[in-house]
């Protein structure tokens, strides 16, 4: 199905009828990826998934978005969809957009469900740190007026080199985005969460580590980690039974 959001053509699915439930995807993801989970819950929720822009099919925004964009997307769609106060699933970015509006009281859900979630600046090692400063002084260089018509390819290989997977395999204004988005910390809000909040998170998650879902547990008054041993950043999807048994609990 699709509908247009923020004047985008926006795709989006629902299954089951009952108790609301919104579910976001991650970065550079699909909400292909919950069809698991809404199987799982279809007995008892209504079940909305959406692709945020520039994923599956539906469009690319044409300017970089903020985290606050998102959640005006978020909103924009619920009402559209009639989504009145649903529970909240988020993967990674989506459980960023998920703890901002939680947060800021954009929404006022009954519960949230986070899935290896972000919405923290990790510490970074040296290694990255040098990293990143030797691509921006690289970067510096190759945009300097008079060589700027002549440097993108070189440039090119230097984002290759130096970026992420996630990064690189963005067009521009989803990197600029990006960008964006990892530099948000929304650890001084996450206090503000008084609702009952599912972590659920695996033990070998390297995009959004372990310590990170502790810290946010520990911010958040009423909330449970559930560790998925020797999972990674999809643990809903590398250990799915198990996880759609916990997710069966909670939402009853």
């Amino acid at each position: 199905m699709n509908l247009e959001v923020k004047g985008l053509n926006i795709e989006y699915t629902e299954q089951g009828e009952g108790t609301p439930v919104l579910l976001l995807h991650g970065w550079a993801s699909s909400m292909d990826l919950y069809k698991g989970i809404m199987n799982a819950l279809a007995d008892r929720c209504r079940l909305v998934a959406v692709n945020f822009p520039g994923c599956g099919k539906s469009e690319t925004m044409s300017e970089p978005w903020t985290l606050d964009d998102y959640c005006d997307f978020v909103l924009e769609f619920m009402e559209k969809v009639g989504l009145k106060d649903p529970i909240m699933i988020g993967h990674s970015h989506g459980g960023r957009v998920t703890l901002k509006m939680t947060a800021e009281k954009q929404v006022n859900p009954p519960k949230i469900v986070l899935l290896d979630a972000a919405g923290l600046i990790p510490k970074k090692s040296f290694k990255q740190k040098a990293k990143a400063k030797s691509f921006k002084a690289i970067k510096k260089v190759l945009t300097l007026p008079v060589i700027k018509n002549h440097s993108e390819p070189l440039l090119n290989k230097a984002r290759g080199y130096f970026g992420s997977a996630d990064y690189n395999s963005a067009p521009e204004v989803l990197r600029k985005t990006l960008v964006s988005l990892v530099n948000t910390d929304l650890r001084d809000i996450i206090p503000n969460i008084s609702c009952p909040t599912l972590l659920i998170w695996g033990d070998k998650d390297t995009a959004t580590p372990l310590s990170d879902a502790k810290i946010i547990e520990s911010l958040i008054k009423d909330a449970g980690l559930c560790e998925i041993k020797g999972a990674g950043h999809f643990a809903f999807l590398e250990q799915p039974y198990l996880v759609h048994s916990i997710l069966q609990s909670f939402i009853k």
